[in-house]
């Protein structure tokens, strides 16, 4: 039977003040296309399918248009679980209805955990596969708040929780391994042992949360994972990563999707790579050096969606009116990309940041808000809670200004 693994869309998501559904729209057809080359049975969409808890009605026409394509297709299954930036509610809402074209929703965990185990059948009724399908769980799904306890202990007992979550969702599905068939499990977490390869940026609540390769059953044949945005294998415990750069530090990551064959025991994972539709480029040059630099971008991707520059001025002086004449230049010339970003390494009153310093002009607003949550001292299921109402009012900013025509 063939999988396909994907995750982190991220529908609805902004590059600061710039849309990205055209990229989305653009990346959702190809994976249409390339489940029915593929002639894929099963969709596995791994968590963090809108990038805020309430997203625009654009992303989730999207979603529902994504959905409706599908049934053309070879995939008979789809099974869907909501991630850290999902809401449960929103998944859930059309759950029935779509459970009766054979996608299968778990926005949220519930106390009942045979709510998790989706059995995949054919057209005959004949049993296929199961799926674990075990969302991103929160706080209240893995334990109740102890009085007195510390931010470590509390740490630990996440961990512990998680730990023994997939434990007894292992032995549930265990009695399926008579019926000599698949069985997958999903999650949406931080995998401890991604800590020891490349740094991950852009990962948020949950991140310290994290259970160990080894904590997996033996039982399951693949662990389809959402919530790091690159691509990571561990042996049949894979991340497919997000199906587009969401920021510029993800700009040197090949996007892709897993393809997953399961048959008679053995396993074989197939990374296809995803089309770039739109380049997030950074240019660290001097000031002087920039300008050609922009040239050659737009010259090489001239038939492609406008290029998303980051600048990073590295002179040693202060240039007036820098970021004007940068503009200016990009105009008038009629460049097929657009400035995002200006940046400068120069510090007035002498002050020298070492090349990784973290600025406030560096982060997104999202990251501020959480860093000063949490330096009030919050409890993270508290920055969480917080951090969604905050997204919302985001958006519904957002949503204004578009209406108002601002």
């Amino acid at each position: 039977m063939k999988f396909l693994h994907t995750s982190d869309w991220h529908l609805g998501q902004r590059l600061q003040t710039n849309e990205r559904l055209i990229e989305h729209q653009k990346a959702l057809s190809w994976l249409t296309r390339t489940i029915e080359e593929q002639q894929i049975e099963c969709l596995i969409i791994a968590g963090d399918i809108f990038d805020i808890a309430n997203p625009p009605s654009s992303a989730q026409q999207l979603y529902y248009t994504f959905l409706t394509d599908l049934l053309k297709t070879s995939c008979r299954h789809v099974v869907i679980i909501g991630g850290n930036h999902d809401s449960p509610s929103l998944l859930n809402a059309p759950k029935q209805l779509l459970s009766i074209l054979n996608i299968h929703v778990i926005g949220m965990a519930t106390e009942r955990m045979e709510d998790q185990i989706i059995e995949l059948k054919d057209k005959n009724g004949n049993l296929v596969a199961v799926v674990a399908a075990v969302p991103f769980l929160r706080d209240k799904d893995l334990k109740n708040s102890v009085s007195g306890e510390t931010a470590i202990d509390r740490i630990i007992a996440i961990r512990q929780a998680l730990r023994k979550h997939y434990q007894n969702i292992g032995e549930k599905v265990s009695p399926y391994r008579q019926f000599n068939i698949p069985i997958i499990a999903t999650g949406h977490l931080y995998l401890k042992e991604v800590g020891h390869q490349e740094g991950q940026d852009n990962i948020y609540i949950g991140d310290k949360e994290n259970i160990e390769v080894t904590h997996f059953p033996e039982v399951f044949d693949y662990v389809a994972l959402g919530h790091i945005h690159r691509a990571y294998g561990f042996g049949k415990i894979h991340y497919s990563g997000s199906i587009i750069p969401l920021s510029f530090s993800e700009t040197k990551d090949e996007k892709v999707v897993k393809i997953i064959e399961i048959s008679s025991n053995q396993l074989n994972i197939q990374d296809v790579a995803i089309p770039l539709y739109r380049r997030l480029k950074t240019i660290k040059k001097n000031y002087e050096a920039v300008f050609p630099r922009l040239l050659r971008l737009h010259e090489k991707y001239i038939n492609e969606l406008p290029v998303w520059v980051d600048v990073l001025l590295t002179d040693d002086n202060y240039i007036p009116n820098a970021e004007f004449e940068l503009r200016h230049f990009v105009e008038t010339q009629k460049l097929n990309l657009e400035l995002l970003n200006i940046r400068t390494t120069h510090q007035p009153f002498g002050i020298e940041l070492d090349e990784n310093t973290i600025s406030l002009k560096d982060l997104e607003v999202i990251s501020i808000f959480q860093k000063k949550c949490q330096n009030e001292g919050l409890a993270e299921n508290e920055v969480e809670e917080m951090t969604s109402t905050f997204r919302e009012l985001q958006n519904w900013m957002q949503e204004r200004a578009q209406d108002s025509g601002v």
